[in-house]
């Protein structure tokens, strides 16, 4: 089965075209780090960007962080060639997948079925699959695609740029707010009335964290692209973490530490989960089915909260002690 526990707090991009990028990536700092085929790469520096990825793969020390490629899209002719010539070659040293612009199931069968049949041919276990939510049409079969090839299937990104694209949306800056996206309130006694920007990304995120949650994946929020504002990303990561993301893409080695610093729980988080924990086991002794905690109500559901914290915790002290 897909591995249900990896922490995918910080995504890093890295362009299978700048050997230098790759060669920084093990130690940036990121649970997971992309090696990118796609958008990141000219047409013409495919299969440069394919032999600059096996080469990093077979050189560098890859243990601090999990190591995915994003391969071409399934509309184009890089795509197989991207899975045959790096998963042949370096197979035994990939955690995942990561497929763009993924429309319906059958993306996703293509893709296990081609690696079904490499890792035979190589001897190497499974290789999960994570997926670019970034289409009208991907977002439209988003529940099919979450429960496609649960052997395999691991997680889902957001990819707001392309999904403005496709849905025509005006956007101001990758996966920032737009001060077109707003309303008007009502007119005070004075007549004056306040604007209040609103957030253009909030159905999509919470569609695709919803499908995720229901098929066990992890949902992962996408780009910021002005990597100049590290306010402006803090916003919108603690937005896709309050909505159930569980991480974000970092497309600038300055965006990885404010991804590990949202997605992991405070301290404050931490302690009080397990004051739940202690306040229901406490209760359930005495034949109560709720408690009251600091003046407010806890229940079953508290308990399942506050075990998803400790359990995410436990998982980042392990990788800081690993």
């Amino acid at each position: 089965m897909a591995v249900k526990n990896r922490l995918h707090r910080s995504e890093l991009a890295v362009p299978g075209s700048n050997p230098r990028m790759l060669e920084k990536a093990p130690d940036a700092g990121a649970d997971i780090v992309f090696l990118d085929l796609e958008d990141a790469v000219a047409p013409d520096d495919k299969a440069l960007a394919r032999k600059n990825i096996i080469a990093a793969l077979d050189t560098y020390d890859w243990s601090k962080c999990a190591v995915s490629i994003r391969i071409n899209g399934l509309d184009t002719h890089y795509a197989y060639r991207d899975l045959v010539d790096i998963v042949e070659a370096c197979g035994d040293k990939l955690d995942t997948i990561l497929i763009p612009k993924v429309g319906c199931a059958a993306d996703v069968l293509f893709v296990a079925t081609m690696l079904s049949q490499i890792e035979a041919y190589k001897g190497f276990k499974p290789i999960n699959i994570h997926v670019l939510i970034e289409t009208a049409m991907g977002m439209a079969n988003v529940e099919e695609i979450a429960r496609t090839c649960p052997e395999r299937m691991e997680a889902m990104v957001f990819g707001v740029a392309d999904y403005a694209a496709s849905v025509r949306a005006r956007t101001t800056n990758i996966g920032g707010a737009n001060p077109d996206y707003g309303m008007l309130t009502d007119p005070d006694e004075t007549g004056a009335r306040a604007y209040h920007w609103g957030d253009q990304w909030h159905f999509g995120i919470s569609r695709m964290v919803a499908a995720c949650r229901a098929y066990g994946l992890r949902p992962i929020d996408g780009p910021f692209g002005d990597f100049s504002d590290p306010e402006g990303f803090r916003a919108a990561a603690r937005r896709a973490a309050a909505l159930g993301c569980e991480g974000k893409w970092a497309i600038h080695p300055s965006q990885v530490a404010l991804c590990n610093e949202i997605f992991t729980p405070t301290e404050q988080e931490v302690t009080r989960a397990y004051r739940i924990l202690e306040a229901m086991e406490q209760a359930a002794k005495e034949g109560k089915g709720a408690v009251s905690l600091d003046g407010r109500l806890i229940d079953a559901a508290s308990i399942r909260m506050a075990e998803n914290v400790v359990r995410q915790m436990n998982q980042i002290e392990s990788r800081r002690n690993g």
